[in-house]
Order: structure tokens, then sequence, then C-alpha cells
């Protein structure tokens, strides 16, 4: 175990658990071989005890209890994790909201200048199972600092590209930022679990999603400011990118460093007691291979995993085409699509922060998923049909509703997925329900670019409800089996429903009912 160092001190009260309630949960350990305790003749109940025996001696220790804390560290890691994912998702978006400006410089198509973009979604896909096998067998710590490193490293390779015969270059250094993406966007649930308490879990991995989200706003709104277009000044118009790609290099090479001082593998008590079951299992029982098995022989998993896709690449095509939807209806409002966009983001920021807050207090993972799920189909339905109204003021509005349940999404999505398929790695189900996104995300806005540029951008927006029509049914069909949340409770028996059927479909009824008010 890599601790905190010293005496580190903790804040809150400490608590414990009878060891007989958290023994039988080693028998579900993520990825765990069935039968290999018995290999070797019985080497975990040998002489010498074994890393098994060891582990259950700490479940014995202290009158047969438990102790878990809250690390001070905690608040450190999830603010350093933020602060490199939004340089991360700035680099992303850099390109594409100054694509003149990039096409002028480098002298290359707008397609080739969409292809800096496209490069993240590219690369994630085929590198999201070696990042997660490398998340679960070397660790936390090593992840956090390949991802900060390989965004210094893109940042500076950018550097280099200031010249306009040297595309390639800054295509290749997008390539780097793309392939640290990798190693970022499958950490927040996996640092919520690992270092905060069941009270906080959900609402600190909505924070460290929201470190993308705020990169991305910050996207839409810095770069433009920082690179005007002076198509006529060539040389102006390097110095000016280089102040953003330097600036950029600079606080991403601080973060990799702070990124080294801050993070831990883990802290030196686990926060919870569903941690405190995972750090008794013994390393060599863990099969990679026997995980992902097990995460597609969920169910509720599959079922989650293909309606977070889609309700995830639908949000990704929306927000791709936003321009083009916008400049349709309102010819020669570029600067208000980007604000809309903004708005889009800003408000999903929120919607974000709330969702985490709703489940920590709640605990109600499916019904708000369910719930969130709807009013995102409601919301995308009236964005489609008040576009043409020729009121920029609705687009706004509807738009920054549309971003709030829609990228409030995403946490839910994430600590959905923990809650249901616990005791498996945290970054191996973010890791996949990423992936999803990114295949759903490609097709969706292929798909519906081509709608939009043969027909409407209504046609191509009802494509998406459509879709997302058949996401409520999948997530309605979820069983909600709060595994973690039960270990944390000292509930053993993994069917127990956070909230019965009748109190569901209270809360349904009245947040559709305080929805329609507002609207």
């Amino acid at each position: 175990m890599v601790e905190d160092g010293g005496e580190e001190e903790a804040e809150g009260e400490s608590e414990e658990m009878p060891a007989a309630a958290a023994v039988p949960a080693l028998q579900r350990c993520n990825g765990f071989l069935p039968g290999k305790e018995a290999e070797d003749g019985g080497r975990a109940a040998s002489a010498g005890g074994g890393e098994r025996a060891e582990a259950e001696a700490m479940l014995g220790a202290a009158g047969g209890r438990v102790e878990t804390r809250l690390s001070r560290r905690r608040l450190a890691v999830l603010a350093v994790f933020s602060c490199y994912s939004l340089v991360n998702a700035f680099q992303w978006i850099q390109y594409s909201i100054l694509s003149n400006v990039f096409a002028g410089f480098y002298g290359v198509s707008f397609t080739q200048i969409d292809w800096l973009s496209m490069v993240y979604m590219v690369a994630y896909v085929p590198l999201i199972l070696p990042a997660t096998w490398l998340l679960d067998a070397r660790g936390l710590r090593l992840t956090a600092l390949l991802g900060s490193g390989l965004n210094g490293l893109g940042a500076w390779l950018k550097c280099a590209s200031l010249a306009p015969d040297r595309y390639p270059l800054t295509l290749a250094a997008q390539a780097v930022c793309a392939v640290a993406q990798v190693f970022i966007l499958g950490l927040p649930s996996r640092i919520a679990s690992v270092w905060f308490g069941p009270a906080e879990v959900s609402t600190a991995c909505a924070v460290a999603v929201l470190g993308n989200q705020l990169g991305t706003a910050i996207g839409f709104l810095l770069p433009p400011v920082l690179v005007p277009n002076t198509p006529n000044d060539l040389d102006l118009m390097a110095h000016n990118i280089s102040i953003m790609f330097y600036g950029t290099a600079i606080v991403s090479t601080l973060l990799f460093f702070l990124t080294g001082v801050v993070f831990e593998e883990k802290p030196k008590y686990p926060p919870s007691h569903s941690q405190a079951v995972l750090q008794t299992i013994p390393p060599e029982d863990y099969s990679y291979k026997q995980s992902i098995i097990n995460l597609f022989k969920n169910i509720p998993f599959v079922l989650l995993l293909i309606s977070y896709g889609i309700m995830t690449g639908a949000f990704y095509s929306v927000s791709t085409l936003l321009n083009q939807m916008i400049v349709t209806h309102y010819e020669g409002e570029e600067v208000n699509a980007g604000r809309i966009g903004l708005t889009l983001v800003v408000a999903g920021m929120v919607g974000s922060i709330i969702c985490g807050l709703w489940l920590d207090y709640t605990k109600t993972y499916k019904q708000t998923t369910l719930i969130v799920y709807i009013l995102s189909f409601i919301g995308l339905v009236v964005f489609t049909f008040t576009l043409d109204l020729k009121y920029l003021i609705v687009v706004f509005v509807t738009g920054g509703v549309l971003g709030f349940f829609m990228t409030g999404y995403l946490p839910l999505g994430f600590e959905f997925a923990v809650e249901i398929t616990y005791p498996e790695s945290e970054g191996t189900s973010s890791g996949l329900l990423n992936a999803s996104a990114q295949i759903f995300g490609i097709v969706f806005t292929l798909v519906q670019g081509k709608l939009t540029t043969n027909y409407s951008p209504r046609a191509g927006n009802l494509f998406l409800c459509a879709w997302i029509f058949v996401g409520i049914i999948l997530t309605a069909l979820i069983r909600s089996d709060l595994r973690r949340h039960n270990v944390n409770s000292g509930i053993m028996n993994l069917d127990v429903k956070a909230v019965s059927g009748d109190s569901f479909t209270v809360i349904v009824l009245a947040y559709l009912n305080a929805w329609l008010l507002l609207a």
C-alpha cells in the first residue's frame, strides 16, 4: 500500500465496519478467477498466512473492525486532476474554434483542420483497453502521470509547429494530446471511489468531470481573444498563436510536476467500507481479461453502456454541428453560434454539479438517470422545433436547458456504472462507457451532418430524438443493483434497492411536473 507518508492528518470521524460483514464480499472481487484460491495446495491457507491471510487479519484487527478515514490530500488530488483535464480539453477545442485562422496559417483545407479535433475520437477507441489495463495493473499514480505528461509533451510539440509548412507536426502534437486523453477520461470515477467517502463520492466524480467541461468552455472563449484573424500578416498571426501555445505548454508542465507531488496510489486509510473490502484482495487473484468478461456478462451494465453511448454521442453530435445548424437559420451569426455553444457547456457544468450533489444525498441512481434522460429527450424536441423561430434568445434558452440535462448525465452514467459493476474496476467501466460514447458520437455526427446538409437541421435533430427515445427504454430496463452502496451500508444482500418502485413513480411525476411548470 502506498501511503500518504508520515502521520497524515485525516478529517471527519473515522468509521468502522464489522469484519464479518466485509469478508463475504471478498468472494466477488473484481476480475476474480474462480477456484484460484485453491491452487498450489491452498496457498492462501498455508503456513505464514500469505496475502489473503494478511488481508483477513487486517479485517479482524482492532476488535474485528475496519477503520475508514477521509484524507485531506483527496482535495488536492481532485483539484490537480481537474486542472490537467481542463488543459487537455482546451487543447482539443483550440483548433476548431479558430478553424479559419489555422486553415489560412497552415494553408490547408477545413477538413484537415477538422482532423485536429477528430483525432481525439479516433485515438480513444483502439487505446482504451490498453489504458484501462494499465490503470488496473500499474495503478492510479502512473496513469495520472502519463496523462499529464503526454498532455505537456503535446503542448511543447505544438510550440515547434509555428510555421506555415508544419501542419504535419501540429497534427502529430495533437495526436499526442489525444493519447493523453485516453489516460484522463476514465479517471473521474476511479479517483472519486479511491479517495472520497460515500457521502461525497458522486459530487467528487462530478467535479472531476467538470474540469473537462470547463476546459471546453475556456476553449470557446480564450483562443479567439488571443489569436484574432490577421490573414494579411502571417508573422503577427504566428506571434499570437505562439502566445497561446507557449502559455498552454507552461501550464501543462507545471501541472505535470504537481501531479508527481500530489498523486498517491491511494490514501493511508480507505475512505469507505467498499474500498476497505477491495484493498484486501491479493493482486495475483485479479485478471483483467476476466474483469472485461464479467462486465459484458453484466446485463444492466451492457444496457447502460448502450444508453450512455447514445446520450453522450448525441451530445457530441449536437455540439459539433451546432454552428452549421445555427447559421442555416441565422445567416451571419457565427459569433452567436459560439456563444450558444458556450451557454450549452456552462449550463452542463451546473447540471453536472447538481446531479452529483443529488446522488450523494439520495443514492437514487437509476431514478435520477432515467429522469435526466427523459428531460434531455424533451429538451432536444423543444430545441428542434424552436430552432427556426428566428429568435436567437429562444435558441440560447433551449440550448442552455439541453446542455444542462445532457451534460449533467455524464457523471450520472459514470457513478451508476460503478454501482452496478462493483467490485469491478472503476477505470475499466468508465473507459468502456467513454469508448461507447466516441463510437456513437462519430456515427451520429456523420449521419446527422448528412441529414442536415441534404435536408434540414430539423431532420438531423429528429434522427437524434429517435435514438434518445430508444435510450430511455434501455435505461428503464436497467436493474438497479447498488452493490457499492450496499457494501458501504453494511448490507450484503445485493438485491436490495435504494428506493421502492412506488417512490420512484412519485419522484418521476414530481420532476416532470416541475419541469413543465418551469417551461
